[in-house]
């Protein structure tokens, strides 16, 4: 199951996290929960209870939650999802711990450690930009981020989605047109710290980062573009942060 940022149910938790960033929990509570109700595949209830459960003031329905989407993410065969086991299960055994079950505590801690570092992505993997490059060229890092220019960015980032790299384009600076590279990592990498269980569970965006330059091996010409209105939504989203880049 592809996470892809144009389905509704993950516009509305995308939607709920700003309402997060600008100390509104009760807005943002109100999406999640509009996320669950609209869910129809397990991707989407996996996604939308991981939100909702967050919000919960009581131990016992957030451990409800929980449970929802660890059900609907144990169906999903994919390691993009699988790699929210170690934060679902460790989520899991904090509210164990406070409601000093701490057989169900030990257990869930131990299956948190087991699913940690299980699979590495094979890729293929992709990079969105605006720069018109050529197959042999290499990304590297040095270059301003996209999204803070201030800052220097000390790694290059890529995704093993075809719209986590369209939107990357999308985003990214210059007057040329959206392009997706196809890409080859030369050194070891990452996830990406921004996204990976610090705003989606997991690292269901597959997206990566190395100090090493990524090769670039050939482009991608055929994706969904977004509309004029989804870049400008976009767009705003990125003006509007507030939380600090993990460089």
């Amino acid at each position: 199951m592809e996470f892809n940022p144009n389905n509704k149910v993950v516009k509305l938790c995308l939607q709920g996290m700003s309402m997060e960033d600008n100390n509104q929990p009760e807005e943002a509570s109100k999406l999640f929960l509009q996320a669950s109700y609209e869910a129809t595949n397990d991707f989407e209830r996996f996604l939308a209870a991981y939100y909702v459960a967050r919000h919960q003031k009581n131990v016992a329905d957030k451990l409800k939650w929980l449970g929802t989407a660890l059900r609907s993410a144990s169906e999903i065969n994919d390691d993009a999802v699988k790699s929210a086991f170690p934060s679902l299960y460790e989520s899991i055994a904090k509210c164990y711990e406070e409601l000093h079950d701490f057989d169900n505590a030990k257990k869930n801690y131990e299956l948190a450690d087991s699913f940690r570092d299980r699979s590495s992505d094979k890729g293929p993997f992709y990079h969105g930009t605006k720069a018109d490059l050529q197959v042999g060229d290499l990304l590297t890092a040095g270059y301003n981020s996209n999204y803070k220019p201030e800052i220097v960015m000390n790694h290059i980032y890529f995704t093993a989605l075809i719209n986590g790299a369209g939107l990357a384009a999308a985003l990214a600076k210059g007057d040329g047109p959206d392009r997706i590279y196809i890409v080859e990592p030369t050194g070891s990498f990452e996830n990406d710290p921004n996204v990976t269980d610090k705003k989606f569970p997991g690292n269901p965006t597959r997206s990566y980062r190395s100090q090493e330059p990524l090769k670039i091996v050939g482009e991608i010409t055929d994706w969904v573009r977004l509309t004029p209105e989804e870049r400008q939504q976009w767009q705003q989203k990125i003006a509007n942060l507030k939380g600090e880049i993990i460089n």
